[in-house]
């Protein structure tokens, strides 16, 4: 629930309180994080004892008092979380008020659980009209979260819980792969999602390298083994990196090769987005039917160009075919990495955001130094140096691609000299 949220909310059907019965099936949550807001402690135990519960085990959940208006405040300068459970005692009228002001403050796709005291249909009716994915009558019990929890995202009709972003190099040699790595590294660290890091370059992969891991199996053991996936089978080819982040590793071999169709790794995405909110692709530098079809079924796209001729006329050719083929689907952003290397011509990041008719998220400057200690030591920037402006620049774009907050873009209908040039080239 946000301020678009209240839209893009799950509905889900109301029931009182009651005991589960012994046969009925409850599906695990998949890595989703919760945040409760009580005003009780009655409802803060029974949410306490639900998170230690098996089905919750991979969920992260976390209980504060005061109801709405605390959340409303904690979340003023904060991403939300997958999930918030709201207590209030009050009165319909006043509890559509408090979730008014908590929906100014939240972020789109958030689902929220209401817990109250009201036993009206009406009142069901109107949050269910304003995105609240469950009402639950107090006094509640421990199955009684666990169960609403988990249906959240085991209904037949739930939406995956999944984000699919996808990072893809301009042009090889540009650092696109470190840049997804830092990005999915914030998203876990500083916004606190679970994230997994899928290295699609199976001959020549180095995200084991950065993360320090080196696991013995990988997203090879499932694209060679396709009747063998499922979400149970993934998660043991899973690498925890940090509590928030796991690493889907490539096998970094050149004992085969690695041809495959186009709709190959379509069950390995679509097991990963049933159980973890974030998933970063690390895109390899190659055109062919999978890398084609990856990009365009991302949910969010960022292209990591070099400030020279060839990145700029191989990111436009990216997003003037992206956006053809996703007219629904917000544009790709871009940044620009490795800027500033000295006595190197440059083009200006104007000039690309003219062809591009998009401003960059971000200006990574060249810093071989930090850049190469982080890569050698197998860490991130951030642990390098946490409060560098480079580290900020990856918080910054991990906040963007989650859709944590908003980014302007200015359109340019003045054409430069350059990317005349470059057209005239690429009709020729």
């Amino acid at each position: 629930m946000i301020k678009h949220a209240y839209q893009a909310a799950e509905t889900a059907e109301a029931a009182p309180s009651e005991t589960i019965a012994a046969d009925e099936h409850i599906a695990p949550a998949p890595r989703v994080s919760i945040q409760a807001f009580c005003e009780t402690v009655e409802t803060a135990a029974a949410v306490q004892a639900a998170g230690e519960d098996r089905r919750l085990a991979k969920a992260h959940v976390k209980i504060q008092m005061g109801g709405a208006t605390a959340a409303a405040e904690a979340y003023r300068n904060s991403p939300t979380p997958n999930v918030i459970i709201i207590e209030s005692e009050n009165r319909g009228d006043e509890i559509l008020g408090s979730l008014d002001q908590l929906a100014e403050v939240c972020d789109s796709g958030t689902r929220v659980v209401v817990i109250g005291r009201v036993n009206d249909v009406v009142l069901y009716r109107e949050l269910t009209r304003r995105g609240v994915s469950d009402y639950l009558i107090g006094p509640i019990g421990t199955l009684d979260v666990v169960r609403s929890i988990c249906g959240l995202f085991s209904a037949p009709d739930a939406k995956p819980v999944g984000r699919i972003i996808a990072v893809v190099g301009a042009k090889g040699g540009v650092g696109a792969s470190t840049v997804a790595h830092n990005i999915a590294w914030a998203i876990a660290r500083d916004l606190s999602l679970d994230a997994v890091v899928t290295d699609l370059d199976l001959a020549y992969g180095t995200a084991g390298l950065d993360f320090n891991q080196d696991p013995p199996q990988g997203i090879a053991d499932a694209v060679f083994s396709p009747d063998r996936i499922d979400t149970a089978f993934i998660d043991r080819l899973l690498s925890k990196c940090t509590d928030h982040l796991s690493l889907l590793a490539a096998p970094a071999t050149l004992d085969r090769v690695y041809d495959f169709g186009a709709e190959a790794f379509d069950s390995i995405l679509d097991s990963l987005r049933a159980t973890i909110p974030c998933i970063v692709l690390d895109v390899p530098h190659q055109w062919n039917g999978w890398t084609r079809r990856l990009l365009v079924s991302a949910d969010d796209i960022l292209i990591v160009a070099g400030p020279d001729l060839a990145n700029l006329r191989n990111a436009k050719n990216l997003f003037d075919l992206l956006r053809v083929a996703r007219p629904n689907d917000q544009h790709p952003h871009y940044c620009l990495n490795q800027v500033g290397v000295p006595k190197r011509p440059e083009i200006k990041p104007g000039d690309f955001a003219k062809a591009l008719e998009a401003d960059p998220l971000a200006v990574i400057p060249f810093e071989p130094q930090m850049f190469g200690t982080a890569a050698n030591n197998g860490q991130m920037i951030a642990e390098i140096s946490s409060g560098h402006k480079t580290a900020e620049m990856f918080r910054q774009l991990a906040s963007i691609l989650t859709g944590r907050s908003e980014v302007k873009r200015t359109k340019s209908s003045l054409l430069t000299p350059l990317l005349s040039k470059l057209m005239k080239r690429q009709a020729s």
